[in-house]
């Protein structure tokens, strides 16, 4: 009886070890929906720089200049992707240290079609994360539209997506001393949208203003234009933010309902102080409030809830339009297209009240929780402080040398007065825009 006993046990030890085995395997293996996902995020976000965000600036220059935008935003994208490829997602995502990562996947080196990253195709990771490589420099082109040579921005945005946007991303993704620390940036509130925020304002002070800036109106020649590439950075943006849970799960959806509801609070915000202050609502400052609060809410995307998500857009119309107003206003800086005070100040925004609205006390505008080993508002907002701190003034001094550097290589960062005058359409590409 023994004896039996023992091998009808050995056989349901047997049956639930083979029952068993599958699911264990499964764990390593890819998985559809999460790679499903990610493949629509990576097509969404790419979709946001062409045709997106290159028609929304496009859309704001003059009608002389319009070309010469679009030409910089498919450039950047060129430019961006070969040196991804090259060099810059492995030292954005390989071991490396603290500070940069390594060689090891150089030319995408050891990543074949069966290489995993988690549980998605390490090549889908790679080129999902090379479509934020891409938006990144692109978002700069805003503060030096319609006076900057070609030749000086492509090598300008080919050498700062190397020395700048590929440590910080290391830093906060790749593993670095600021994921350590448990610093939060879940879509890209510090590693996008500061780093492009502040050098955009370094560049505007550095270039100078447009000829004819401030007195003379400068005012965007197709606003339709604009206003069909910000409803497709609106939609878009639901890859930027869904698609950085890296899992089609609750996460993702959470990200994109908080994005949506970010946006709709940042544009009419931005339309209620506009149709208080200047009596009427534009159009310009719906789409400009609506990027606010989609570049706001980016950082927060996947650790605050609807009711902070709200509160987040609210304070992204009004903090993002006081900070366009004093930038062109008071400081007189011709960020042309309002780099810095939307992206920059939104980005900045962002990243520190992430610590307030990630707290699970706060009833209906609770979040998610903090960071391990973090446990109050206080300890998060310290570490996030020093993440914007240290990023902003990192990003200002190299971008600072990037442009100077640049300028001593290509004769100088600007065309001439009489090609500014002319625009760019004609006498950079000999081409135009309109054949009216």
């Amino acid at each position: 009886m023994h004896f039996i006993k023992t091998i009808k046990i050995t056989k349901i030890s047997l049956f639930l070890t083979l029952f068993i085995l599958p699911s264990l395997a499964v764990a390593d293996e890819l998985n559809g929906a999460n790679t499903a996902w990610i493949l629509t995020s990576t097509a969404l976000v790419l979709f946001m720089t062409i045709p997106g965000l290159a028609m929304f600036y496009a859309g704001l220059v003059r009608s002389k200049n319009v070309l010469s935008v679009f030409m910089q935003c498919f450039a950047i994208t060129c430019v961006a992707s070969i040196l991804w490829l090259v060099v810059g997602y492995s030292l954005a995502f390989g071991e490396g240290n603290a500070w940069i990562g390594d060689f090891s996947r150089v030319m995408f080196s050891g990543i074949d079609r069966e290489t995993l990253s988690g549980d998605i195709p390490e090549a889908l990771f790679a080129m999902f994360q090379m479509t934020f490589a891409i938006i990144t420099p692109a978002l700069i082109v805003g503060a030096f539209a319609e006076r900057m040579k070609f030749s000086a921005m492509l090598l300008f945005s080919g050498i700062w997506l190397l020395v700048v946007y590929v440590p910080v991303t290391h830093w906060i993704w790749g593993g670095g001393w600021l994921a350590e620390m448990g610093i939060y940036d879940f879509a890209g509130g510090l590693v996008v949208h500061i780093t492009a925020g502040v050098a955009a304002l370094v560049a505007a002070v550095v270039l100078g203003p447009r000829k004819g800036f401030p007195s003379t109106a400068m005012p965007p020649h197709n606003l339709t234009m604009t206003i069909v590439g910000a409803g497709m950075l609106w939609v878009g943006w639901f890859g930027f933010n869904g698609g950085s849970a890296l899992a089609a799960n609750g996460d993702a959806a959470m990200a994109i309902v908080v994005t949506h509801i970010s946006a709709s609070m940042g544009a009419f915000t931005w339309m209620v102080i506009e149709w208080k202050k200047f009596g009427k609502p534009s159009a310009l400052g719906a789409v400009t409030g609506m990027v606010a609060g989609l570049g706001t809410i980016t950082p927060a995307s996947g650790f605050v809830g609807p009711g902070g998500a709200l509160i987040i857009g609210l304070l992204a119309g009004i903090v993002c339009f006081s900070a366009t107003q004093y930038i062109k206003r008071v400081l007189k800086i011709d960020d042309s297209l309002d780099v810095f005070p939307v992206h920059g100040v939104g980005g900045i925004l962002g990243s520190l009240i992430v610590a307030v609205f990630a707290s699970t006390e706060l009833g209906v505008f609770s979040g998610y929780g903090f960071a391990d080993g973090i446990s109050s508002i206080a300890g998060q907002f310290s570490i996030q402080a020093i993440g914007v701190v240290s990023i902003i003034v990192f990003t200002a001094i190299a971008t600072y040398v990037i442009l100077k550097l640049v300028s001593a290589l290509t004769g100088g960062l600007r065309v001439d007065s009489e090609d500014e005058v002319q625009g760019l359409d004609v006498t950079s590409h000999e081409e135009t825009g309109y054949n009216l």
